[in-house]
């Protein structure tokens, strides 16, 4: 009996323990709250195909078509949440008087896009552009893109994609500029107090620029950028009242320039425009114009810095307008205020290495870390015309950056333009390339979104200057495509 008594307590005493166990992980264990994804105003129904005035929420992973012109009113807001999907009707515009805001994610990127024309991506194919879809029926674009008027406080775009822009208006379009059968930018920002923030995201085919500022503040960091341009138009063309950053974007087979600073316009604050830690590809080839660049272009007036960028097989090196005359006529930037060394260059070929400094302009020694200007035979003479004319011939295929899966030199294609998009391609540099820790790190970034963009969800995430000369980081920062 005193051995059964012995054994009823012990097992009551491990109950107790067990209980105690229990109760401890009930009280230590975590309460996982879901919070629900940002919305502005009602939702948008994904029911009905949308035309004319709108406003409210995109609800996360859903559908939506646009039938006719759309406009968000001044007051208004259109915001997209994550996993959105706008499929705009051939022609159509998106017109932004108000405030439209797409918050894509890395898991669930938005998109504005044709959803009828379909991505070809073969070098075959991209040899005559009046066939490619990417440019529409031969090179007249296929919807009209996302245009802010002058009244447009602020334009948001993480992680989305927006392809296939450009087709002309029409009609005349309620916006500054929309001008029936004019040229149409892929997206076009216009309001000298008004800000612009586009990160992680990326454009695909436009018809001339893909982005075009006409004053305002800008943070544009970490895009893609492919097929931009038909036979002309730029990537990033900032105009007079443009102050801000564009900086570890990746540009591949652009028509004219990547990223482009010019006071033209007499609006607002001088032109200021920082790019830095951007990798340029094949630029320039499509630009039916003479003596236009493919990579970074400063001019008329505007001021700034260009430092850390990776130019690999472009038309022209890093082109800074002298003293007019120059080739392309243009007036000259403000070469007081602007700042430029640490870059890297890379041709294939004599052509693309006797531009690395664009012959007839003032472009400075200073420019590049790789070729020096000593290596490129270079004679900077601060004249009228720039530079004296120069052979680097010898330097075709030297200073490879290494990518890890682009070869270089580029063989097998029929010109340098045929390769004008990223497909399988892999742009981050190898453990070996020549470019790591070469870049420029004692600047600091403009940031002028960061005093009047200040909410959480809309606010830009600015990466600064970064070690490795390009847009990705041996780090893992950077461009994250």
């Amino acid at each position: 009996m005193k051995k059964s008594i012995i054994l009823l307590g012990a097992a009551a005493i491990v109950a107790g323990l067990s209980l105690g166990s229990c109760k401890k992980k009930v009280v230590e264990e975590e309460t996982v709250v879901t919070v629900p994804p940002f919305q502005i105003g009602q939702a948008i129904s994904a029911g009905t195909p949308l035309s004319g005035n709108i406003k409210g929420s995109m609800l996360a992973n859903k559908t939506y078509s646009i039938s006719g012109d759309v406009v968000i009113n001044i007051g208004d807001t259109v915001l997209l949440q994550e996993g959105v999907k706008v499929c705009v009707t051939s022609g159509k515009t998106i017109v932004v008087k108000g405030v439209l805001i797409s918050l894509g994610s890395k898991e669930k990127p938005n998109s504005f896009t044709a959803c009828d024309v379909t991505k070809v991506n073969t070098v075959a194919q991209s040899q005559n552009p009046t066939t490619d879809p990417a440019w529409g029926v031969a090179g007249s674009g296929v919807w009209g893109g996302i245009q802010c008027d002058t009244s447009c406080k602020l334009l948001v775009l993480k992680w989305t994609h927006v392809d296939f822009v450009g087709a002309a208006p029409a009609v005349t379009q309620p916006y500054v500029g929309g001008t029936a059968g004019s040229k149409a930018k892929g997206i076009t920002f216009q309001n000298p107090n008004g800000d612009f923030i586009m990160e992680d995201s990326w454009m695909y085919g436009s018809i001339d620029d893909a982005v075009r500022l006409t004053s305002g503040r800008y943070s544009i960091m970490r895009n893609t950028f492919e097929k931009c341009g038909y036979v002309g138009g730029d990537c990033l063309n900032a105009k007079s009242g443009s102050v801000g950053d564009m900086a570890y974007n990746l540009f591949v087979g652009t028509a004219t320039n990547g990223t482009k600073a010019s006071n033209k316009g007499g609006i607002g604050s001088q032109t200021n425009i920082y790019m830095y830690n951007n990798t340029y590809i094949n630029g320039g080839f499509r630009q039916v114009q003479t003596a236009r660049s493919g990579n970074i272009n400063f001019e008329e007036g505007a001021k700034g810095a260009a430092f850390n960028n990776l130019i690999v097989n472009c038309k022209f090196g890093l082109r800074v307008m002298g003293p007019t005359p120059n080739p392309a006529g243009i007036p000259m930037a403000d070469t007081t205020n602007l700042s430029y060394s640490n870059n890297w260059a890379y041709g294939d070929s004599a052509s693309v290495c006797n531009q690395f400094f664009p012959v007839g302009y003032t472009t400075k020694p200073t420019a590049y870390i790789a070729p020096t200007a000593a290596a490129a035979n270079y004679i900077y003479n601060g004249g009228a015309n720039g530079a004296a004319v120069y052979n680097a011939a010898s330097l075709a295929g030297a200073n490879n950056p290494l990518f890890v899966g682009f070869p270089l030199p580029e063989l097998g294609i029929t010109r340098l333009q045929d390769i004008n998009y990223v497909g399988t391609f892999d742009f981050r540099l190898k453990s070996s390339s020549p470019c790591l820790g070469k870049g420029k790190t004692n600047f600091s970034p403009i940031n002028s979104t960061a005093a009047t963009v200040t909410n959480s969800n809309f606010k830009a995430t600015q990466t600064p200057p970064g070690a490795d000369i390009g847009c990705f980081q041996s780090n893992g920062s950077g461009n994250q495509h």
